[in-house]
């Protein structure tokens, strides 16, 4: 019994074949959401400008300047090759780096020309180029149109609404406002001829590579922060796993200005690089200048004095001894001059260590004629560390752990260096005490000389020293300069950018169409499957066999007759065979019961409008034609509808009978079918159930069978009334009738439940108004080889051949 009535795993189990059958159904929908896709497919594909990719290829490389030595540290050597690789990495990702390269190429300059569908980029494709003044402001985000009327001259034209606009002055980045009192700007220029306007200043000169054009051309200016941000997009990867070189890519729609940025971030970042890398050398170079300065004038002092000396006492050379003694003392004053020297630099070097954190201003201890290693390195590494701390402040946030890390370092290293220079000055200090014992012993011999000698070589020794020391620092100024000279960019171009024609990707078309296709069959894809969802119709037989075990007694297809007397107006259609089709089971049911005698079948179905009366009526047509004695009442009290068909009159009827009102004999009617009688069901009355349910009616149907061969009962739908139950009893065979796309999936359950119960027996479903495409026949009728014996309906398309082929 469980597996006769498990009714809920009927219902819920999805039609794969009928939803199949269902797509096919909407073809015209499939075929309109794919014209729809693959429409504006095309429309984007013909649209979209070209989008092009294009790349160069550096390398970051360790390349030491070849006169670096102890004794000539002037080059910042500023990392081994991995920290360099990151440093490039960062500095080219950075905002800062991105704005050198955008103010260089002013790319906050947009030129347009006209294109088939919109504007296009026109960099480097315009007969003109514009060059802007940066000292003076610009409008920002209105389009400047620019015509040429000749190889000399250009008309300028812009069209402004009269409200505020916004300026920027692209030197100083300030920003302004500028109210427009005119619609229309147009007059016209030379070209080089410096254009002072209230929103563009700049000179606009032509590019004798571009041949003239007569199409106008637009310019604009876009923000020096969008500018930038625009740019930000450069993607950069190494070429491989812990290599050195790097690819830089972007992509854009103008090639040419694709080829100039990549072209010039690398040239800025080299600039960038080689400056950071002779940042010690400049510095120390500027140091020896200020003090070649001072130098030169004390020295052209002290040879003044020294020649007009001379020339007084008419004295031009020391005597023997003097000499001799002036040879010591101006090796002693060297040698003091030189401790001295060194000594400065230990206590300025000090002062920066206790007392500064920018180390950016100290000289190389080669300039003070410091050799040693642990003086040299240490400064050297100190700086190194200083400078990589102020790169981290562009591209990474305060308070990052990487400063703290820095920041210890720097403090080791000053630890190890104040050591050093404690240690250092201690022995400058030793050294200087035993210079000025033997230049205070070499002077007591000089007080001995005459008095002019004595004072010629004051003056001589003054000479000496001062020049002695420019000659130090003239030397250290042209080794400074050679270094500096020598030192190359750690960065190497192995590739440039360059346009060789190709490097396009996108739009993708064949990726368009394929969207296309994939949503023009998912939209309609969705939407059948919402409807075949939602719909809770019976379409086919099967769906009938999958909502309840009820056997289906037969399929009656759909009527071409007007009324219902199908079997009487074409007695040889396929209709009629359904319905003798129906007969003949039904005389299996009763022949299976053991009935003999008088036989009653009871019609019925859910709701109003099934067909159950078109069932009824021509059932009983068929048992007469077969002449067979039938009566068909009409027991539907409510809504009768039998009388219509057969032309009779319904003022007396059933009703009558079971209130007393009539007899038998006055309530059946004869039609024009020689042994077909009818009972139609009378005034509509007030207690319809409880008149069904007197004993008048239980007398009507025994009287009935002693007359009658047949009995069919038109009742009232199951579904909608209780009267149904009452009649049941009378019926041999019970017809529950379900109409093609009308009879809901729902409206089963009521059957299935009286049935699964015992309240209904004997029954069985008839499928009506059932209609298939040709050649797929009627189910349980005669297929396509019905036309052949049957007749049909003309074919209101015939001689047609596209409305068939459509259909």
């Amino acid at each position: 019994m469980n597996e006769e009535f498990d009714l809920n795993e009927l219902q819920y189990n999805f039609d794969f074949k009928g939803f199949l059958l269902k797509l096919f159904s909407y073809w015209k929908l499939f075929l309109l959401c794919l014209g729809i896709t693959f429409s504006i497919a095309y429309y984007i594909n013909v649209r979209k400008v070209p989008v092009y990719t294009m790349s160069n290829l550096i390398s970051i490389k360790d390349d030491q300047n070849p006169f670096f030595s102890t004794n000539t540290s002037l080059t910042f050597n500023w990392g081994g090759t991995t920290d360099k690789l990151n440093t490039a990495v960062i500095s080219l990702r950075s905002r800062s780096h991105n704005e050198k390269v955008v103010d260089r190429l002013q790319y906050y300059i947009n030129y347009y020309r006209d294109g088939k569908y919109k504007r296009v980029d026109a960099y480097k494709q315009s007969p003109f180029k514009i060059v802007v003044d940066t000292s003076r402001y610009q409008i920002i985000g209105s389009a400047i149109t620019i015509r040429l009327v000749d190889s000399l001259k250009y008309t300028l034209e812009a069209t402004f609404e009269k409200r505020n606009y916004g300026l920027q002055s692209f030197g100083s980045k300030k920003k302004s406002q500028w109210f427009a009192d005119t619609e229309s700007f147009k007059r016209e220029f030379s070209f080089d001829e410096p254009v002072r306007l209230p929103f563009f200043n700049g000179v606009i000169e032509r590019d004798k590579d571009q041949g003239l054009s007569k199409q106008p051309y637009y310019i604009s200016f876009t923000s020096f922060n969008s500018a930038v941000s625009r740019q930000l997009r450069i993607l950069i990867n190494p070429e491989s796993n812990g290599s050195s070189v790097l690819r830089l890519q972007l992509s854009g729609t103008n090639k040419a200005r694709l080829v100039d940025y990549l072209n010039t971030s690398v040239q800025v970042l080299s600039d960038d690089v080689l400056e950071r890398k002779n940042i010690f050398a400049t510095k120390t170079i500027r140091f020896i200048d200020s003090s070649l300065a001072y130098k030169s004038k004390e020295l052209k002092g002290a040879e003044n004095e020294l020649n007009d000396y001379k020339n007084k006492n008419a004295i031009f050379d020391l005597e023997k001894e003097g000499a001799e003694i002036s040879a010591k003392l101006n090796k002693l004053d060297s040698r003091k001059e030189s401790v001295n020297r060194e000594l400065n630099y230990y206590n300025t070097l000090e002062d920066y260590l206790l007392t500064r954190t920018n180390y950016n201003d100290v000289p190389a201890p080669s300039v003070a004629g410091i050799s040693e290693a642990s003086i040299v390195s240490g400064v050297s590494r100190i700086f190194i560390l200083a400078e990589e701390r102020s790169k981290y402040q562009y591209s990474v946030k305060e308070g990052n752990s990487v400063f703290d890390d820095i920041d210890r370092q720097i403090n080791a290293v000053k630890s190890v260096l104040l050591e050093n220079i404690i240690s250092s000055k201690s022995l400058i200090n030793s050294e200087l005490k035993d210079i000025n014992a033997n230049i205070y012993k070499n002077e007591a011999l000089i007080r001995k000389l005459p008095r002019e000698q004595q004072e010629l070589l004051k003056i001589q020794r003054r000479y000496d020293v001062s020049q002695g020391t420019y000659n130090l620092f003239l030397a250290k100024r042209n080794e400074a300069g050679l270094v500096k000279a020598a030192n190359v960019s750690d960065v190497f171009v192995i590739d440039p950018a360059k346009d060789t024609g190709g490097g396009q990707i996108g739009p993708n078309t064949q990726l368009n169409y394929v969207v296309a296709l994939i949503i023009g069959l998912l939209i309609p894809f969705i939407i059948v499957f919402i409807v075949f969802i939602l719909d809770n119709k019976i379409h086919t037989a099967t769906d009938v066999t999958r909502l309840s075990h009820i056997p289906l007694l037969g399929t009656i297809g759909k009527s071409t007759v007007e009324g219902n007397l199908a079997v009487l107006g074409r007695p040889k259609s396929t209709i009629s065979e359904s319905f003798r089709a129906l007969r003949s089971s039904l005389q299996f049911i009763y022949k299976k019961q053991g009935i003999s005698g008088a036989k009653t079948v009871l019609i019925t179905s859910s709701i109003s409008g099934e067909g159950k009366t078109f069932c009824a009526i021509n059932i009983a047509s068929v048992f007469a034609l077969s002449n067979k004695k039938t009566i068909l009442l009409g027991l539907d009290l409510r809504k009768p509808k039998i009388f219509g068909d057969f032309n009779i009159d319904n003022t007396i009827g059933v009703v009558n009978y079971l209130i007393n009102d009539a007899t038998k004999e006055e309530i059946i009617q004869k039609t024009s079918i020689p042994d077909l009688d009818i009972i139609t069901s009378g005034p509509i009355p007030p207690n319809p159930s409880e008149l069904l349910m007197n004993d008048q009616m239980e007398e009507l149907m025994t009287s009935l069978k002693q007359e009658y061969d047949y009995i069919i009962l038109d009742t009232p739908p199951i579904g909608l009334v209780a009267d149904v139950l009452e009649l049941i009893k009378y019926a041999d065979a019970n017809i529950y009738v379900i109409r093609q796309n009308f009879t809901q999936k729902g409206m089963l359950s009521v059957i299935n439940e009286k049935y699964k119960t015992g309240e209904v027996k004997n029954i069985s479903f008839v499928f009506n108004f059932f209609k298939q495409k040709k050649g797929y026949g009627y189910g349980y009728g005669y297929g396509s080889y019905a036309d052949s014996y049957h007749e049909t309906a003309e074919d209101k398309t015939k001689g047609k051949l596209w409305k068939k082929l459509f259909k």
